[in-house]
């Protein structure tokens, strides 16, 4: 406790990984609507793929997923910087550093060139460009503030209206940070990678998909996290910001692969975490509550077992109680492993289909997470990790249903 969990905390409440953390939540809106989109083209049922032919429909959802998933890292490239300047500053709104790191993210975006006609593609506005955004946004986010902290800015009078005073404020540090992104795009298109993207994406994304987006990476994370949780403290708040930018860019890939009817890159993702880990996998450790010999249990179930079928685990957190219960700690700490393990086996013999990334939603009961995933299969393999954490959990609970159960006896003889 007093060697790791400084550290742990510390790490949760870095302003960059804070900053990072937000933007991508913040995103959840397009990751969504991006994720219907997609489900729509390839949903597993034929009478929908015909009224979307027949409807002329396959075009706007395509244009959907462009414009959401398949431009991620532009909403990234805003949203990280304008999160920045706000864990900076609590006056600032971030918004014109977020203009200005938009600016520069698209100065060092590649045109691609048909017959003397520029344009911009997709190719690195997706998932392959989500890291060059995050860092993008952190980059300027940082120089604005530090621009902003040393008084670098034009200082209009008074009178001058606030929104116009502002502006000119961003002025400076805007010119400056757009010279030194004007320098990267020329300094990289002289390398063998020929963008900043590509350098990124080679460099940095592809092997931090390698070390953090595999399976026992996963598993490790999760562990860590109920870990955390064992001792009372919030595990998802304090593991998610170091992965989650990660796994939902990896998701993005899936789902982009997706809507073009390729096969999915990526077994693990965000998705796939989430999915199948609902309610730290202790659902049915819930409902076998409700049919406990003591009345303590019995009592518990009905109240945590409604809030656990839409994932909410922390009134069997908190009342059960988990925290600090060695009665629970194994099961508790390991299952969610246990269950993501056999999750990925079946996904990668092929038994079970891959996510396809479609973004989770928070409250949503069981089931309806995996239903968005593209295959009834992952709905039954969803319930079948709760069972497969019903068998974990049933030694533990019944040895601790026993012991309330005799205690209530003794008491009830002593009272009478």
């Amino acid at each position: 406790m007093d060697k790791i969990m400084p550290y742990m905390q510390r790490i949760s409440e870095n302003k960059y990984l804070q900053a990072i953390s937000r933007a991508m939540i913040a995103t959840l809106t397009v990751t969504i609507i991006g994720s219907l989109s997609v489900l729509l083209l390839v949903f597993p049922v034929d009478a929908v793929s015909q009224f979307i032919a027949y409807a002329h429909l396959a075009a706007p959802l395509t244009a959907v997923n462009n414009f959401t998933i398949g431009s991620l890292a532009i909403y990234v490239a805003f949203l990280v910087a304008k999160n920045l300047v706000q864990q900076f500053d609590d006056h600032d709104d971030g918004s014109r550093a977020g203009i200005i790191s938009l600016m520069c993210f698209f100065v060092i975006t590649p045109l691609t060139s048909i017959k003397d006609v520029a344009y911009l593609s997709f190719d690195w506005l997706g998932a392959s460009g989500v890291f060059t955004a995050m860092f993008t946004g952190l980059f300027v986010g940082r120089i604005f503030v530090l621009f902003s902290q040393k008084g670098w800015t034009l200082h209009l009078p008074e009178t001058v209206p606030p929104m116009v005073r502002k502006s000119f404020e961003s002025l400076m540090p805007g010119i400056s940070i757009i010279v030194i992104f004007f320098l990267l795009k020329y300094t990289f298109s002289w390398t063998s990678y020929g963008s900043v993207h590509q350098a990124i994406y080679s460099l940095i994304q592809s092997p931090l998909k390698g070390f953090g987006g595999n399976i026992w990476s996963m598993v490790i994370i999760a562990t860590i996290g109920q870990f955390l949780w064992f001792f009372g403290l919030h595990g998802t708040n304090l593991t998610m910001p170091i992965v989650q930018p990660l796994w939902m860019a990896m998701d993005a890939e899936n789902l982009q692969a997706a809507a073009k009817g390729l096969p999915l890159p990526n077994e693990v993702g965000y998705a796939f975490f989430v999915t199948y880990t609902l309610c730290a996998t202790a659902i049915g450790f819930s409902a076998m509550m409700l049919f406990a010999k003591s009345e303590q249990y019995r009592a518990l179930g009905k109240i945590t077992f409604p809030a656990a079928v839409f994932g909410i685990s922390e009134p069997l957190v908190f009342g059960t109680p988990l925290v600090l219960n060695f009665t629970f700690a194994i099961p508790f700490i390991f299952t969610n492993a246990i269950v993501l393990l056999i999750a990925y086996f079946l996904t990668h013999i092929g038994l079970i289909p891959p996510l396809i990334g479609a973004t989770p939603v928070f409250g949503l009961p069981i089931g309806f997470h995996a239903a968005i995933q593209g295959s009834w299969k992952i709905i039954i393999m969803q319930i079948m990790t709760q069972v497969v954490g019903a068998v974990i959990w049933y030694p533990f609970f019944r040895k601790a249903d026993k012991e309330a159960f005799k205690k209530e006896q003794e008491i009830s003889v002593n009272v009478n």
